[in-house]
């Protein structure tokens, strides 16, 4: 994918003003991934993020609402570009076990290299996917966010790949329940080879995620 001139779009309902559209706009997302990385996300301010890229709080604002949207924002683009590389992985493959499982790596292997298109760093957003991206949804607002769209895409990409499952097995009775949980799932194991590594089986130099979920989705949807 490298030098590939794509574009990642994300709806309007999550910005006041495209960020996508302007230098300073693009600074906010860049330098804001970087400071929930180094802060977390619950001593990241837009007052410490317009200290970092030398800009009035204020001007945040016009381009963002809330940090809270603004983290959606960033986990919406993530989920825009795991999709795109579902379809680019995985369009002139015909056999759907080999899709599924190229799929499965997609969906759970850490992104180690950035070589493609955007200003955004996707190793870092990689992180904050596995620390913060849960607390984009569990919100008292969920519903009503929801239904606004805030979580259309990764909605597509759990479909998506629930769909390939289906033509793997088109008796199988739960395609979305079992990619969500592979997804959620390997963020948490990956979190844990982090911080909590009694509460996983990861190795260095071994992809067991990866190896884990395919293991467990070959077989649930086998039997």
């Amino acid at each position: 994918m490298k030098n590939l001139q794509i574009h990642i779009k994300v709806s309007p309902e999550l910005y006041i003003k495209n960020p996508d559209s302007t230098e300073l706009g693009k600074s906010i997302v860049s330098q804001s991934i970087d400071l929930i990385v180094e802060l977390g996300f619950e001593s990241f301010t837009f007052k410490k993020l317009g200290e970092k890229i030398g800009s009035p709080e204020s001007s945040i604002y016009r381009y963002f609402e809330s940090k809270h949207t603004l983290l959606v924002y960033l986990t919406c683009w993530y989920w825009s570009w795991i999709e795109y590389k579902l379809v680019f992985a995985t369009i002139n493959i015909d056999n759907p076990g080999k899709k599924l499982k190229d799929a499965i790596k997609i969906l759970t292997q850490p992104i180690t290299t950035d070589t493609s298109f955007s200003y955004i760093d996707k190793i870092l957003l990689d992180k904050i996917m596995i620390t913060e991206s849960i607390k984009t949804y569990h919100t008292k607002n969920v519903d009503s966010e929801n239904k606004k769209g805030y979580f259309k895409v990764y909605k597509q990409v759990v479909n998506r790949v629930g769909n390939i499952v289906l033509e793997l097995n088109p008796k199988f009775e739960f395609p979305h329940m079992l990619i969500s949980t592979i997804i959620e799932g390997a963020h948490h194991q990956r979190y844990f080879a982090a911080h909590l590594p009694s509460l996983t089986d990861v190795n260095i130099g071994r992809d067991n995620i990866s190896e884990f979920y395919t293991q467990l989705v070959i077989k649930v949807i086998n039997e």
